[in-house]
């Protein structure tokens, strides 16, 4: 079922509502759609009732121009799950959809949650002792990112595209692969996806990361390109997390049946 739920009047979010039995909800990360977990919706849909949702501004959802952050978007996750009478549901977010998930917590708390598992995105994006922590990256290639890139269309495509085969797939790419990824991106403007990924940088939530892990069983998939930082992160700030490394950090698109293994593993693992 394909359906389009009101956050706030005027703007809508669109959710792909597919199986039945316990539920999972999947969050896309920065600027991209429910198609990435198109693998993940086949694969899981069969035994599970599969939730993806594209974000406000992503997607076909409503493009706005208020509320492009991610304490919006925890807000709008708990209505979108209010309005679908979700219970018990395993919350999956990848890259900045882990800081919708993390918001979410920290306004509604772990009630009605059963499980989480985090794709690759460190709880604090930014760090003035980047060499030792888990961080998205160098300030200054952060900032440059920020200030020379996401200032128009074009910049926006590079950036994707310089993304997507730096760091997001570990093979080489098609051109009919790349183009879906930028295209995937392209859905939501360059001046929105400048806030988006501002609000990102700048968003902090260690307390909440090791708050829920402490709380709920927690799984961590990381990228091989950064594994010993981030391993080495979740250990110490959410020690009774497991963690998963694997591919880039796309992994679940690239390497999808041994993603879905891996969470497979771990939920029934749990019960």
């Amino acid at each position: 079922m394909n359906t389009y739920i009101e956050v706030e009047p005027g703007i809508e979010l669109y959710v792909q509502d597919t199986g039945s039995g316990d539920p999972i909800i999947f969050i896309p990360g920065f600027t991209f759609t429910t198609e990435v977990f198109t693998e993940q919706v086949e694969h899981f849909s069969k035994t599970r009732r599969t939730i993806v949702i594209d974000p406000r501004s992503h997607g076909r959802s409503t493009i706005t121009v208020h509320g492009n952050d991610y304490v919006t978007h925890g807000t709008d996750l708990g209505k979108v799950l209010k309005q679908l009478k979700v219970e018990n549901a395993t919350l999956v977010g990848w890259s900045f959809g882990c800081l919708t998930l993390w918001e979410y917590i920290r306004q509604f708390g772990a009630d009605g949650i059963k499980t989480l598992v985090f794709i690759d995105m460190p709880p604090k994006s930014l760090s003035l002792n980047q060499d030792k922590e888990w961080v998205e990256g160098p300030l200054d290639d952060m900032a440059a990112a920020y200030t020379n890139y996401l200032r128009n269309p074009k910049g926006q495509r590079d950036f994707i595209s310089a993304y997507a085969t730096g760091v997001m797939v570990q093979r080489e790419l098609k051109d009919d692969e790349l183009n879906w990824i930028v295209e995937q991106s392209l859905k939501t403007p360059y001046y929105i996806a400048a806030n988006l990924f501002s609000s990102g940088l700048f968003s902090d939530y260690r307390v909440e990361a090791a708050e829920s892990s402490e709380a709920l069983p927690t799984l961590y998939v990381v990228a091989e390109h950064w594994a010993k930082a981030a391993v080495s992160t979740v250990s110490t700030l959410a020690p009774k997390a497991s963690v998963e490394v694997l591919g880039g950090h796309l992994m679940f698109w690239e390497h999808s049946e041994k993603f879905n293994e891996l969470v497979d593993s771990f939920l029934e693992g749990r019960g």
